[in-house]
């Protein structure tokens, strides 16, 4: 055999090795101008929305906590118009203001008595 012939011979005997794997170039991914500025736009909206809306939520608080102090102050003053008003009750019975006009040294005289009719 030629020498050339057992070098082919050779070559089909041993086993084709892998080519090698070559290095992918990795794709960067590419935003344009416009897609960037789109971008940025939605997220500085994003941002604004998020921003009002704490902001509406904590004028909602302090307006609801200020409600409140108001109808515990409304309650308290009802309370109070209640307690003065059964006082003016006791203190305008018969009983007592013809108590007092006798400590004042007044007396009933019922000639002198008109009824007064509403």
């Amino acid at each position: 055999m030629n020498d050339l012939a057992v070098k082919v011979v050779r070559e089909q005997k041993r086993p084709a090795a892998p080519p090698s794997p070559q290095p992918q170039r990795k794709r960067r991914f590419r935003l344009t101008l416009a897609e960037k500025l789109l971008i940025v736009s939605f997220l500085l909206f994003v941002f604004y929305v998020a921003v009002q809306f704490i902001s509406s939520q904590v004028q909602i608080y302090e307006l609801n906590k200020e409600v409140q102090k108001l109808e515990t102050a409304i309650d308290e003053q009802k309370k109070e118009n209640n307690d003065l008003y059964v006082e003016v009750q006791r203190l305008s019975a018969y009983e007592r203001i013809l108590e007092k006009a006798k400590e004042l040294g007044l007396s009933l005289n019922e000639n002198h008595v008109k009824v007064v009719q509403e």
